[in-house]
């Protein structure tokens, strides 16, 4: 494969460029105004996939946006590789906080990105990463070295929850027929220390609502009768988790299973200090669930956190008021063999029952997804690391992440297969905030990747 580096160094100018020019299309699924913009984004993709010679490319429609497709089928007898990724990126907003605007692209270095980064809405998340699959198999059907068949799903609704796609998969359940999933929406912990996320979490998101009297109240005339629901709901709040970090809500730890020593040793061989934490996002701080290492507590431990909590008057100067409602939003991070469902049902029957009768309660769950974990003594798992020690010279670690990627279980749940999860990109790449970007090193480096991940899959699949 010495072709690789060569096609990289002679079309590295262009490489950057197409992904520039996919990226000045503000393809933001969340907000109906850019709607042109997302078709438009797909329009790109599929263009791309037949430039490089994929067949049967075509947009495959859905309730929402369009899921590109693309495939190449050379001999029934090879594995079956699907790639997933997505096309389209979060809302820029807000618009002041940027550098140089989103979706005009510029490419300029930081200390972390020595050899330059790409500044734009979506470069990481996840163009930049699924644009690298594009053009290694460019590479690999120029010179006819494909050694497994390939099918591409890109959807345009990740950063909406992918509403559409699980209709989607059951509908083309047999055209999606392969091996393994191979995903690049995720990183590696530095550009010396290359990891591979083989485990994630799940996620269960809940709103709750305390209704108190039938109207804002003027806290002179009613204050002292009336519990206010703004304070309730703090208290509640408060009583979720207790001094130790632990989650107080009865069944919450019951499917939680404990991992083995060497699993806790390999989770703690990640090379981030809690020191390294702090500084990285200016916390004076850390704190945790007791009796867990930082490690552990950001990646297989479930969490509890108020994501946003209001009620009452919030604006300029004073307004003496009792507010009818107050509303918070709450999300927690499961770990392997805990269900989004049972947790959903086991925090509105807690939140029902320490709730005093002097308000009325709402809970709401919101959506959901379960974790996933893929075994690192498995095919997919040895491939990937393999292609990563060929390319970074070096052995990667298996990290679990404390994210949540949905799509990743109901893969599994529809389709029958694991994921491989072997992202490039960097904590301090700023996804879903202003100034995201992605390291040219990065870019390349997932480029350089991708084809010995397809080599050394159809070798131990043989």
């Amino acid at each position: 494969m010495s072709y690789i580096q060569a096609s990289i160094q002679e079309n590295k100018d262009r490489f950057i460029q197409e992904l520039i020019d996919w990226l000045k299309i503000p393809s933001v699924s969340a907000d109906p105004k850019f709607k042109d913009d997302v078709l438009r984004a797909a329009e790109y993709l599929k263009t791309q996939f037949e430039k490089v010679g994929m067949e049967n490319v075509t947009l495959l429609p859905t309730k929402g946006y369009p899921v590109v497709y693309a495939e190449k089928i050379t001999d029934k007898h090879k594995p079956t590789v699907l790639v997933y990724g997505h096309y389209d990126v979060q809302p820029a907003d807000p618009y002041e906080l940027w550098d140089s605007p989103p979706y005009e692209p510029v490419v300029k270095t930081t200390e972390t990105h020595p050899q330059g980064a790409i500044f734009a809405r979506g470069a990481c998340d996840d163009k930049g990463q699924v644009y690298m699959h594009v053009k290694a198999l460019e590479m690999m059907l120029a010179n006819n070295d494909l050694p497994c068949n390939i099918k591409v799903i890109i959807e345009g609704e990740e950063e909406v929850g992918s509403a559409n796609l699980e209709n989607f998969l059951i509908e083309n359940k047999n055209k999606l027929n392969a091996d393994v999933i191979l995903i690049s929406d995720t990183g590696i912990i530095n550009n010396e220390t290359p990891c591979i996320t083989n485990g994630l979490r799940g996620l269960c998101y809940m709103e709750v609502e305390l209704i108190g009297p039938n109207r804002d109240l003027h806290s002179g005339i009613y204050g002292g009768g009336v519990d206010n629901p703004l304070n309730v709901l703090c208290k509640l709040v408060g009583s979720l988790k207790d001094e130790n970090g632990h989650i107080t809500i009865e069944g919450f730890y019951d499917d939680v299973v404990e991992l083995s020593e060497d699993e806790k040793k390999q989770i703690n061989a990640i090379p981030i200090t809690e020191k390294m934490f702090e500084e990285s996002i200016g916390l004076p701080k850390s704190f945790g669930e007791k009796g867990y290492t930082l490690l552990e507590q950001l990646s297989i431990r479930p969490t509890l956190d108020v994501n946003g909590i209001w009620g009452g008057y919030i604006g300029e100067g004073a307004k003496t008021v009792l507010p009818s409602k107050a509303q918070a939003k709450i999300s927690m991070r499961l770990v392997p063999n805990q269900s989004s469902k049972k947790i959903a049902e086991l925090f509105t029957k807690h939140f029902e029952k320490i709730a005093p009768n002097t308000v009325k309660v709402k809970v709401t769950e919101h959506h959901g997804g379960e974790p996933y974990v893929t075994p690192v003594d498995s095919i997919e798992f040895q491939a990937a690391y393999k292609a990563m020690e060929t390319t970074f010279g070096k052995q990667p670690l298996a990290m679990r992440n404390g994210a949540s990627i949905p799509i990743v279980a109901l893969f599994e749940k529809i389709l029958g297969l694991k994921s491989v999860l072997m992202g490039f990109g960097l904590d301090s790449d700023a996804i879903h905030s202003p100034n995201e970007h992605y390291g040219l090193f990065n870019y390349f480096k997932g480029i350089e990747t991708i084809p010995y991940f397809y080599k050394y899959y159809a070798e131990l699949k043989k």
